[in-house]
C-alpha cells in the first residue's frame, strides 16, 4: 500500500481519507467561528483579495472546490449573476451541508454535489473558473486533483488556489509557536478538538510551498501561473491559466 502524509505522520493513503473527513466531521459546526478567531478575521480578506483576483464575470461557470462552508461560493454566486453559474463541492457531507445551509438562508440556491476532487464528475471544459479555498493541502494526491481542475477548465480558463504557505524567515519562529501553542488549545476551548487543530497546523507544513506549487501548476497544464504572497506569506494566491 502507498504511504502519504497525515499531518506528519506517515498513513496509507485510504486511510488518509477516512482521517481527513473525521477532522471536518468534528470541526464543522465551528469552522466559520474558529477560522475568525485562528486569523484574527483576517481569512475574510483573503477570500475577498482572491475573489477580486479571479475576476469572474456575469454569467460565467465557476466551480468551487472543497467548497465547504459556502463563503467563497456566496461571493462568487453574487459576482456571477442569474445568467452564470457557481457549482458548490466538497468531499465532506458535514462540511457541504453546513455550506449549502449558509447558502439557502443568504437566499441562494446553488447546485451542490458530494465530490472528490480528485475524480472530478464534470465533462472536460465545462467551466471558465475554478477555485480552492484551504482545500488542496488535505488531498492525497495533489497533482491528480491539479489535473482534473484543469481538464475541466476551458483553456483559457483560470484557477485560483488560496492556501496557507511558506512563511517569511523571521516570522517562522513565531508562527510555529502560535500553530503548535495556541491553536491547539484554542481548538479544544471553542470545539472540543484540540487535536485537529494541530493535524491543520501540521498539514501546513507538510504542503508544497509557493514555487513548488507553481510548479505542480504548470505541470498539471496551467501554462502562466501568478504567486500572490499574503500576510508575509502565511498564505499564498496562485493564479493559474489553463493551456
Amino acid at each position: 500500500m502507498s504511504r502519504t502524509h497525515f499531518g506528519y505522520q506517515q498513513v496509507d493513503e485510504h486511510d488518509k481519507t477516512r482521517r481527513v473527513r473525521a477532522v471536518f466531521d468534528s470541526v464543522a459546526g465551528k469552522y466559520d467561528l474558529m477560522n475568525d478567531l485562528m486569523s484574527l478575521g483576517l481569512h475574510r480578506i483573503w477570500k475577498a483579495y482572491a475573489v477580486a483576483v479571479a475576476a469572474p464575470k456575469a454569467g460565467d461557470r465557476v466551480l468551487d472546490i472543497a467548497g465547504g462552508t459556502g463563503d467563497l461560493s456566496l461571493a462568487l454566486a453574487s459576482r456571477v449573476g442569474p445568467s452564470g453559474c457557481v457549482v458548490h463541492t466538497d468531499i465532506n457531507a458535514a462540511m457541504l451541508g453546513a455550506g449549502r445551509d449558509r447558502l439557502v438562508n443568504k437566499g441562494f440556491s446553488l447546485p451542490t454535489v458530494l465530490c472528490d476532487a480528485e475524480a472530478l464528475p464534470f465533462a472536460d471544459a465545462s467551466f471558465d473558473l475554478a477555485t480552492v479555498g484551504f482545500g488542496l493541502r488535505n488531498m492525497t494526491h495533489k497533482e491528480r486533483a491539479l489535473a482534473e481542475m484543469a481538464r475541466v477548465l476551458r483553456p483559457g480558463g483560470r484557477l485560483v488556489v488560496l492556501e496557507f504557505s511558506r512563511v517569511a524567515e523571521p516570522l517562522r519562529k513565531p508562527y510555529d509557536w502560535y500553530s503548535f501553542q495556541v491553536l491547539p488549545r484554542l481548538g479544544q476551548w471553542v470545539a472540543g478538538d484540540g487535536d485537529s487543530y494541530r493535524y491543520l497546523a501540521e498539514s501546513i507544513r507538510v504542503h508544497p510551498d509557493q514555487a513548488e506549487l507553481k510548479a505542480m501548476m504548470k505541470a498539471a497544464g496551467f501554462g502562466h501561473v501568478d504567486v500572490h504572497n499574503l500576510s508575509a506569506g502565511v498564505v499564498a494566491l496562485h493564479v493559474g491559466i489553463r493551456c
